[in-house]
């Protein structure tokens, strides 16, 4: 679901929210940063991040959402980033870069990462 259909009353009835967009200017979008901003206080519901970026190391971007939702009383139990295709800027003179990100491999990677948030929610509600 897009962040503009998003509703905080449904989306915190789920066992485990993703919060995540592409990277811009190092960091998630402003509507994403605005919809946590409002979401009330839950108390260790799990979350996880993903994002897409230009940067091998897009993690790192990952930083001011993990604290927002931290502050709000998340869980965040898992990040996820790959490579995305960037045509920012000057960027869009030469036709960006990471042309064709994320690509098959991304995909099959972000399914395993699926696949590992699972594994820990299902050991979480076993204990």
């Amino acid at each position: 679901m897009g962040i503009e259909n998003a509703k905080a009353e449904d989306i915190l009835k789920y066992d485990l929210i993703g919060f995540g967009s592409g990277i811009y200017m190092f960091k998630h979008s402003k509507l994403l940063f605005k919809f946590v901003k409002n979401l009330k206080f839950v108390d260790g519901k799990n979350a996880f991040i993903f994002s897409t970026s230009g940067s091998l190391n897009g993690r790192k971007f990952h930083k001011k959402l993990r604290g927002e939702l931290i502050k709000k009383g998340f869980k965040v139990i898992g990040e996820f980033n790959c490579l995305g295709w960037v045509t920012f800027g000057l960027l869009r003179l030469i036709g960006g870069v990471n042309k064709g990100k994320p690509d098959e491999l991304d995909i099959e990677n972000a399914r395993n990462f699926a696949r590992e948030l699972m594994k820990t929610m299902k050991t979480t509600y076993l204990h």
